[in-house]
This record gives structure tokens, sequence and C-alpha cells, in this order.
């Protein structure tokens, strides 16, 4: 019996192990996935019912003035600089919402709950948030919708019944695939990469990678993905895990994915300072300006990012037709000013539309 036993558990360790060693992603969440189809043959949009949040005993606010705060992951890079200038232009623009941004100095959950708190106590008419935790921001959010405070989530989603409405920059899987073919058109079939991400927390992250995986997994299943590294939305910590994974795969790294606007030219700049330009690949999502003296040089080919002033001014019109009631469980679209009608998606999204690629052709036509 005994032997038996020691059988048993010597099997199950042995399975467990070959699972782990066929299995080193890491940074994905655990939703089902949807990859696209290799020949880029467009996937059926799914009609889904409304999942989002409905605040309770809100006032008519239709017409009226009202007090927005946005509260990004962080305050102080370009990315979140920008959306916040496209949502104080939508502001401006519409004349009746006066918004102002107030976010953490870093992407820590803690302190955005903190913020979000303050500001429900103090009074606002309506909140914008871009989460760091999709779950551990929920409750505060919930809160301000107890509170009759109209919530739009923007960039990076909650759970779906803590907001309104999430207003996604691009669907998961349409970025997947971009930045999967794009990595392998630089690096062959047979390459091997890895990824900085932020935490593997980050909503919109462990969504792509998630997307990724399974779109890779599909069409492009002899590349070898080596490790996936968090970097905390931090400069220096990006550049020293980038130089890590160059230092620590040598030959075998033919690629690294950036997967946040700080992580991306950090790991450019690693593998520039480590002379590998032409060696290792650099594919990611990053704001033109600071990726411009890499694709001005050569070392990255491309950049995919949605224009993130388009982001956050697309978000500000669409809290401003919650809080009119112009935007209602099951409609179809929504106006956003200048960029038109944009669809309403999966329920209670709100999407603006495809990416751009940012080339040595195009890059220097934008400024933020």
């Amino acid at each position: 019996m005994r032997n038996t036993v020691l059988t048993a558990i010597l099997a199950l360790s042995l399975s467990t192990s070959a699972s782990y060693a066929q299995s080193p992603w890491t940074g994905a969440d655990d939703l089902p996935t949807n990859p696209l189809a290799c020949d880029g043959t467009p996937a059926a949009a799914a009609s889904m019912p409304y999942d989002g949040g409905v605040p309770t005993n809100a006032p008519d606010r239709k017409g009226k003035t009202i007090k927005v705060v946005d509260v990004p992951k962080l305050v102080g890079i370009g990315y979140f600089n920008a959306t916040s200038k496209g949502i104080a232009d939508a502001a401006a623009e519409m004349g009746n919402m006066e918004a102002k941004t107030d976010g953490p100095s870093k992407a820590n959950i803690d302190d955005q709950i903190t913020l979000i708190d303050n500001y429900i106590t103090s009074g606002v008419d309506g909140i914008l948030f871009a989460a760091n935790d999709p779950v551990a921001i929920a409750p505060v959010l919930k809160k301000a919708l107890a509170a009759g405070i109209n919530v739009v989530g923007y960039d990076a989603n909650s759970e779906p019944d803590a907001r309104q409405w999430f207003v996604n920059q691009a669907q998961f899987n349409g970025i997947a695939k971009a930045m999967v073919d794009s990595m392998a058109a630089e690096v062959g079939e047979d390459g091997a990469f890895a990824i900085v991400t932020s935490t593997f927390t980050t909503p919109n992250q462990a969504r792509w990678i998630a997307e990724m995986q399974a779109y890779q997994s599909k069409c492009h299943p002899n590349m070898k993905w080596l490790e996936t590294v968090e970097a905390q939305e931090d400069n220096i910590l990006s550049f020293n895990q980038a130089n890590t994974l160059i230092n620590k795969y040598g030959d075998e790294l033919k690629g690294i994915f950036g997967m946040t606007s700080v992580a991306t030219p950090a790991a450019a700049d690693a593998v520039t300072q480590a002379k590998q330009c032409g060696n290792i690949a650099v594919v990611g999502l990053a704001t033109p300006n600071a990726m411009k003296p890499y694709v001005n040089d050569g070392c990255v080919k491309s950049v995919v990012l949605w224009n993130p002033v388009d982001l956050g001014y697309a978000a500000a019109y669409v809290l401003r037709a919650v809080a009119d009631g112009t935007l209602e469980p099951g409609a179809t679209s929504v106006n956003a000013g200048k960029l038109g009608d944009l669809s309403v998606i999966n329920g209670s999204e709100i999407l603006l539309g495809a990416p751009t690629v940012f080339t040595k052709d195009n890059i220097n036509d934008f400024d933020f």
C-alpha cells in the first residue's frame, strides 16, 4: 500500500512538473479568450445584455453643469497626461462639465481607492477612472453608485457591475493579433520572446496577454514565450527588467513585448544600450513622443497605440451622456462629439476604434 501511495504521489508530481514546464505563461488572466482568425477575417460581434451597474436615486442632471473627477492609474506620465487633456478638451467643448484629474503618484490601488473614497465624501456628480486592479477597486466604485454618482471607466476596466460604462480603447483580441503578428514578422515563426508588463493584476494588460497567448498558440504555434516580468509602470524598474531579460537569455531572446507606455520605451532603451538593435525586436504599446528616438533611429520598427487624447475625450462625452440620460442600457451607440458615433459592444462597453500604428513614416506627425 505504501509503495502504491508513493508511486501515485510521484506520478502526480511528475505530471504537475511537466505541466508547468510546458506552460511558462504568466501575467494572463483566467477569463475566456476569443482569438481572431489567423487570416484576419473579422469576428462576428456578439450581442450581450447590459451588465453595468446602476446608480441609486441619481438626481436629474440633464443639461446641468456637473462636477467630475478623473482618477487614472497614476499621474505624471505622458499617457495619462494625454487622457487628462482629452477630458479637459471635451469639458471645455461641452461647457457644462467641470472636470479635474487627481490620481496617485504611483500605480497603487490602495492610493487610488482612497482618492475615490475622498471624492465620494466631498461630493461629485461623476467619476472617471482607469483601474489599477479590477476587483479591488470595485467596492469603492459601488459605493459611488450607491451615492447616486455616475461612474464611467476608461483604459482599464473594473468588474462591470461596479461602473455604468467602460470606454474600451480597442478590443483585446484585436490588440493581441496586431502585437503577435508584428513580433512574428520581426523575429520569425520560431523566435523566442519575453514580456515586460505592469502587474499581473492590471486588468487590461492581463487581458491582452491572455488573448496574445491564445492567438500565438493558434496562429504562430512555434514561437517560444520565455517569461513575463512585472515592472509596476516604473521607468527604472522597466529598464532593469528588460536588461535582466537580455542578460538572462542571451542569443535566445529575439523579442521583447512592452505592455505599457512606460515599459515599451524602457525596453527599447535597454536594447539600445546593450547594442542589440537589429538582434532583439521591441514591439509594444506606447505614446509616439516616448518612442520617437527609437523609431527614428531604426531600433524599433513600429509602435501600436490608440490616441489617448481621444480616449479621454470619449470618456468625458460618455459620462455626459449618462448624466443626461441619453445613454441607457440597450443602446447600440453614443455620440462622442468630434469623434462621431461610437459603438456599444459587450453589453456595457464603448469602443473607441482601431488603434494607430506609428512608424518612421508618420510618428513625427503626432505630439503626445
